[in-house]
């Protein structure tokens, strides 16, 4: 199943339909700042920050996914949420609001 969310990356409708189920707002806000940085669809950024993630994770880094994944009601999208929540840098508003005066 998760494999087949992969896949559905590719297809922009299907990318901004999974931003939506996440139902994560600081997350899509996260997203849509990254894309505006990029010059590139939120879709296509997602699926970029995905892909990397699956390229590049360290064991570690699997093992966590894996345990979130185990104590999730949805497993895919639980995943998707932890990957992006890794990938995707905070906005420079969040930052601000955790620092120091």
């Amino acid at each position: 199943m998760f494999g087949r969310l992969i896949e559905s990356l590719d297809d922009p409708e299907a990318a901004l339909g999974l931003i939506a189920a996440l139902e994560e707002p600081s997350l899509s806000k996260r997203l849509a700042a990254a894309a505006d940085a990029a010059g590139r669809p939120p879709a296509e950024v997602m699926a970029s920050a995905v892909r990397g993630f699956l390229d590049t994770a360290s064991d570690d880094h699997w093992l966590q996914l894996v345990g979130i994944m185990n104590r999730a009601e949805d497993p895919s999208l639980a995943a998707i949420r932890a990957i992006l929540e890794k990938a995707l840098p905070e906005s420079r508003e969040v930052g601000h609001a955790r620092s120091p005066a």
